[in-house]
């Protein structure tokens, strides 16, 4: 079937990206978005890793004065963890405990001793509260390597006004039923049917109805593939509070809890606060006291409870039927990853679809399924390094985790690590290349837990000092830096320019 139709199910920001990417990268596609006037969208800080700004402003092109204009985004350079025996440990966005440093022999992930704060430049920037280096016209230096906080409402609505500008269609209403037929020996979806009495067809359906997944779910029964061998929590309570005279920081950072883990999110005028945990090991009503407990500025009339499955649709393209977001699979924000899987799967779509002249072959949907499969289980095993080795707290839930999460595809990874230490990415042959995080994040969070391994280093003298060299540098530079106010006063100034 070739496709020169496409409606979108849903009218949150899966579906608002899924019809952006369509729209902008194949304009000859006729693409509408259904969205229903009853639903609302979940509405919460959002914060994103690398793919997302790379697919916004790399590969669609899109404008970056208008984004930040509208949707007051900050910067995120990495997590903060409260996580493990250290006081903090910082995961940036960059690899560095596998670089090479002039003057030692052994990347800096050997070297980190008790206290652990700064690995290089970007940990530093994070550990003084900086967002970008100081040019030397006192202006922010803007890298490339960084993600956002985002407001989720502020970030649909700039979609919004973006897809339309491209010149897809919006159509208000609620589904009532979707009719289906057979094809090739296969059920497609042939139309969607209003409330109203309209009837959508169309060529390709994009589900992005949420965890409703009304499509791929409710109507073609796809199996639903659970991580709770893994990832033990199913719920979070959402809050935060009008910022004051906080400093607004350009990091997520992570907190240990007594049964989970609690978010920071940091916008310009508010701060996001949740609490993802575990329901058999702590009921919603302790749940909350605890959250309320940690963050006093928390309103408690305004904090609701979201209650979530991880894991993936075994398949997420079925038929005519491609599922995005939530509707294909869902993970807890431990990394935040929705956005950037979002991203990717959009780009794969488009690239798909293009390759083949909008006439996607059953191959060309198989190697679509797969790297969506992998790309879901690829956080699920990144995220079980974080439950498994967290020995901050000794409780019921983090015992239980230490002792009974499953590593999944992370295991050979521990293992090696365990075997080796923290040595030089390109020396670990036996990694996944197209893993969805690389060798340095996952020597991020074992080093930061202080993972131990077999084979320590024997450090010399002159190793600590030329490392203690590089530590002062990176700081010193550090603290030369632009904080988040800073830059956010740079790109509103009548004199920046974005290219």
């Amino acid at each position: 079937m070739t496709v020169h139709r496409v409606v979108v199910l849903g009218g949150g920001s899966a579906g608002l990206l899924a019809a952006l990417a369509l729209k902008r990268k194949l304009p000859q596609l006729s693409v509408r978005v259904v969205r229903s006037p009853d639903l609302g969208i979940i509405g919460v800080g959002e914060g994103t890793t690398l793919p997302f700004p790379k697919f916004l402003f790399q590969y669609l092109g899109l404008s970056k004065q208008a984004f930040y204009a509208e949707t007051g985004a900050t910067w995120k350079l990495g997590l903060r963890f409260l996580w493990g025996v250290r006081p903090v440990f910082y995961f940036p966005f960059a690899d560095e405990p596998v670089r090479r440093l002039d003057g030692l022999p052994r990347p800096p992930g050997f070297y980190a001793g008790d206290e652990l704060a700064i690995l290089g430049p970007v940990s530093a920037l994070m550990h003084a509260g900086k967002a970008f280096p100081r040019r030397l016209d006192t202006w922010p230096q803007f890298q490339t390597d960084y993600a956002l906080h985002i407001e989720n409402a502020r970030l649909v609505a700039w979609l919004e006004k973006s897809v339309r500008e491209a010149g897809v269609e919006f159509v208000e209403g609620t589904v009532l039923q979707a009719d289906s037929a057979e094809h090739n020996g296969e059920r497609i979806v042939t139309a969607l049917t209003l409330r109203s009495g309209e009837q959508l067809e169309a060529d390709l359906f994009v589900d992005a109805s949420g965890f409703r997944a009304e499509l791929i779910g409710r109507l073609f029964e796809e199996p639903y593939v659970r991580y709770d061998r893994t990832l033990f929590c199913d719920r979070a309570i959402i809050g935060g509070w009008t910022r004051t005279d906080e400093p607004i920081l350009a990091y997520t950072t992570c907190e240990t809890m007594e049964a989970g883990w609690c978010w920071q999110i940091e916008h310009e005028t508010f701060i996001n606060r949740g609490y993802v945990y575990s329901s058999p090991f702590l009921c919603d009503d302790a749940a909350r006291e605890e959250f309320l407990r940690a963050n006093p500025k928390v309103n408690p009339e305004k904090t609701r409870v979201i209650r979530f499955p991880s894991g993936r649709r075994a398949r997420m393209w079925v038929g005519n039927v491609v599922a995005i977001g939530n509707s294909g699979g869902f993970v807890e924000p431990l990394e935040a990853t929705a956005l950037g899987n979002i991203c990717l799967l959009c780009s794969e779509l488009v690239e798909t679809l293009a390759q083949t002249q909008c006439a996607p072959t059953p191959g060309m949907i198989g190697i679509w399924n797969r790297n969506a499969n992998e790309q879901w289980d690829d956080v699920r095993d990144f995220l079980a390094v974080h439950y498994a080795f967290n020995t901050r707290l000794n409780n019921e839930f983090w015992r239980t985790c230490r002792s009974e999460v499953d590593l999944a595809g992370a295991a050979p990874i521990v293992d090696l690590y365990r075997e080796n230490g923290p040595i030089h990415g390109h020396d670990w042959v036996t990694f996944r290349r197209n893993c969805a995080f690389g060798i340095g994040s996952y020597l991020a969070l074992l080093v930061g837990q202080r993972v131990p391994y077999d084979r320590p280093a024997l450090i010399i003298d002159a190793e600590q000092a030329r490392w203690a060299q590089w530590q002062a540098h990176f700081a010193s530079e550090a603290q030369r830096g632009c904080d988040v106010r800073e830059c956010l006063a740079a790109i509103r100034h009548p004199a920046w320019n974005w290219t």
